[in-house]
C-alpha cells in the first residue's frame, strides 16, 4: 500500500523566550521518528509527531553521552509517558516533562511547541 505525502501549510513552531519560532514544514514531522533543528542560539532541539497527532520538542544533547543524538532514537511509552530512547545508552526521556525514566536525577529541556 502506498500512501500519498500529506500536504499542508502548517508549521512547527516552538516558543522561545516571549515569542514563536518557526522550525520546519508539519509535513518533515514523520509519526514515530524524530527530526533535529538548529535554534537561532546554537543549540539543537529534537522533534516528534506521535501516531495520534501530538507534537513534542526537546533538547537534542543526551546529557550521558553528551552528543546531539536523542532526535535519532526510538520513541514509545511507558504507563502512558510518551518518550524517547537515546540510540547512545538507551535512557528512556519522557518527551513531555523531559524527565529521565531511568534516573529520576536527570532532566532534559522541554519547549512549548505548536503546528500553526
Amino acid at each position: 500500500m502506498t500512501l500519498a505525502p500529506e500536504t499542508t501549510d502548517l508549521k512547527v513552531q516552538l516558543q522561545l523566550d516571549d515569542s514563536w519560532f518557526t522550525v520546519c514544514d508539519l509535513n518533515v514531522l514523520l509519526p514515530g521518528r524524530g527530526v533535529a533543528a538548529l535554534l537561532p542560539d546554537g543549540r539543537q532541539v529534537a522533534l516528534f509527531r506521535d501516531r495520534a497527532g501530538k507534537l513534542y520538542a526537546i533538547d537534542n544533547r543526551d546529557p550521558f553521552g553528551g552528543a546531539a543524538v536523542l532526535s535519532r532514537g526510538l520513541t514509545g511509552s511507558l504507563q502512558g509517558r510518551p518518550f524517547v530512547a537515546s540510540p547512545l545508552l538507551k535512557q528512556r526521556f519522557d518527551l513531555e516533562t523531559g524527565e529521565c525514566l531511568d534516573d529520576e536525577a536527570v532532566r532534559i529541556t522541554t519547549y512549548e511547541v505548536r503546528a500553526a
